[in-house]
């Protein structure tokens, strides 16, 4: 029977590169897949992952429909055994209900990737979907690791430096400064009690690390 996976994991935790090697896997059985991503590091319409490897994929903007899109492609006399999904935190949860739906009524098994929160420690619309649909969920055993060594939960983001909890949830460029040119953005891996203290790795090297005073009093 066909089933709705989903992977999940920070940053770093290797998502696209298990969904190129899942491809690779399926492929060098014989079977016929299509990969799709969204907002991908690497430009549109391509799978890359941070190892340097890529694949062309299909772009999923917020109107794409999975459902139309894959019983076109059989009507048409393709074949389609399987989808590789990247970056389905950024779908919406009308296409992961899609998805679920080529799994339940096409048999066709659907491997979705993506993170689960925002850097505002926010489930994404497309993430919480997959939780509540998902038949397998999967938390990706490789770690990623906050500056300070422990395991890394939460995903943040800085403009210029600083580490921001507010803005559009989805920036993969910079974004527009208020009285200057473009902020710089760029995302990192912390763990929780770092992302709530916003320390991040360019801040703990900028300030003395002595223990914060303890929070009573």
């Amino acid at each position: 029977m066909a089933e709705l996976h989903f992977f999940t994991g920070t940053m770093d935790s290797g998502k696209s590169t298990l969904a190129l090697q899942t491809n690779h896997n399926h492929a060098a059985r014989g079977r016929h897949g299509r990969i799709f991503t969204a907002h991908d590091r690497a430009g549109e319409a391509i799978l890359s992952s941070r190892l340097g490897l890529t694949h062309e994929a299909t772009e999923v903007p917020p109107d794409f429909d999975f459902w139309r899109y894959v019983v076109d492609s059989l009507t048409r006399g393709g074949r389609i055994d399987y989808l590789v999904c990247d970056e389905a935190q950024f779908y919406t949860a009308a296409q992961i209900d899609q998805l679920a739906k080529v799994v339940d009524e096409l048999q066709i098994d659907v491997f979705a990737f993506g993170i689960l929160t925002d850097f505002r420690t926010v489930l994404f619309a497309g993430s919480r979907r997959l939780v509540e649909l998902a038949d397998r969920m999967h938390v990706l055993q490789v770690e990623a690791l906050c500056w300070c060594g422990k395991r890394a939960t939460h995903n943040a983001r800085t403009e210029d430096g600083v580490m921001v909890v507010e803005g559009e949830v989805i920036v993969v460029g910079d974004v527009d400064g208020p009285d200057g040119p473009p902020a710089e953005v760029a995302y990192e891996v912390l763990c929780r009690q770092h992302h709530r203290r916003r320390l991040t790795a360019a801040r703990a090297h900028a300030v003395s690390l002595a223990p914060d005073p303890l929070p009573f009093g």
